[in-house]
């Protein structure tokens, strides 16, 4: 019987601003064969329902509670991912009973690593029953009982794509993904593996624009292109606790705050943030074995100019590229979706989703919670 699975992912990012859908073809080890990817932008208004869950989810001690809003919106959300895979399958022909698996990531409103505690909204055995998909969840806790940050899990992916690399490029080869928090994945030639989370990626510029009532995001960096950094708020940032010592660690959205409105103009404020974003990857990038010679960048800051450029100009003087995971080949909007597909799989076969190297668990683990329709 032959290991190949038919696998959905959905995930949905700390920049909350919608649902990512990719299909993948896999046996969860070296074979991967992309499929089409979709993307679903949230209302406004649930947007704003997600950032007050925030508050909510402060209070909550045991994974399984939901006080306040969080258990309406645990099942509207859900409702809504559903929606998100019948218009998917719809748009590209394809029936429920052709797919193997659903990959669900949910939306994370707490992670507190330090308390073994991470919570994700979403109903894995209400999804299996509106798309009559088996589906799989859940698969930060078991990585989290065995001592491990819960985070990041994408770095199982990279290995699959570090296979499949276009000839010329040199390692070793960092794997960046820029959301609202960033990571990095490291891929050694001698096929070591090493990933962590590298500080705020999108997040901070998104609450600068809306503190400024400009949008929820900046545009391909375009307000962030016309400022210029500030030296002294970029370096507060940076001198920040989670860029020292060897213990790396995974991030809550909490672990760096906006700055006040009047500390910076606005497009001062989002050129900073911009930089802070570049910077804090090179600098969590000095705690990797050997320096990186390229880095591969998806998720949504690749494509803000300004993030983009910082990272370019830093990575050049350590005589490094940066390029866009489009240019080499993969998906850059897709990548975490697909991710959650491969990681289902595994999960299905029982294959480790961690490493000590990558999570800082105890052993190599793995995890997710099975439900049939």
């Amino acid at each position: 019987m032959s290991n190949l699975k038919r696998a959905i992912g959905l995930m949905s990012g700390t920049s909350m601003d919608g649902i990512d859908i990719a299909l993948l073809t896999t046996d969860g080890e070296n074979r991967v064969e992309r499929g089409p990817s979709h993307a679903m932008s949230y209302s406004d208004g649930f947007r704003a329902r997600l950032k007050a869950a925030l508050l909510d989810a402060r209070s909550i001690a045991e994974r399984a509670d939901r006080p306040g809003i969080l258990q309406r919106l645990e099942r509207d959300l859900t409702l809504l991912h559903a929606v998100a895979i019948q218009d998917f399958l719809h748009e590209y022909g394809l029936k429920p009973e052709e797919i193997d698996v659903i990959g669900f990531h949910g939306q994370t409103v707490l992670h507190r690593p330090q308390e073994a505690l991470t919570v994700q909204l979403g109903d894995g055995a209400l999804l299996a029953s509106e798309t009559r998909i088996p589906v799989i969840y859940d698969m930060r806790a078991e990585d989290m009982r065995n001592g491990g940050e819960g985070a990041p899990l994408i770095p199982a992916y990279h290995t699959a794509l570090s296979a499949n690399l276009p000839i010329g490029l040199e390692g070793p080869v960092v794997f960046v993904n820029i959301g609202g928090i960033s990571n990095l994945t490291y891929v050694g030639e001698d096929g070591a593996l090493i990933a962590y989370d590298s500080g705020p990626g999108n997040m901070l510029i998104d609450q600068w624009m809306e503190l400024h009532e400009q949008g929820s995001f900046d545009a391909g960096g375009a307000v962030a292109m016309s400022g210029h950094v500030v030296g002294n708020i970029a370096n507060r940032y940076l001198d920040h606790e989670f860029f020292k010592g060897n213990r790396r660690r995974s991030l809550d959205r909490g672990d760096f705050t906006v700055p006040a409105r009047e500390e910076m103009s606005m497009v001062n404020g989002a050129r900073t943030l911009a930089f802070v974003s570049a910077a804090a990857i090179l600098r969590s990038a000095s705690h990797l074995p050997a320096t990186p010679r390229t880095y591969i960048v998806s998720g949504g800051g690749r494509k803000n100019q300004a993030i983009m450029a910082e990272f370019s100009a830093l990575a050049q003087c350590d005589d490094a590229r940066v390029i866009d995971a489009d240019n080499a080949g993969f998906d850059g909007d897709a990548m975490e979706a697909e991710a959650w597909a491969y990681l289902a799989v595994r999960s299905l076969r029982g294959l480790p989703l961690t490493y000590p190297s990558t999570t800082g668990c105890d052993r190599s683990v793995s995890g997710g919670v099975l439900v049939a329709p």
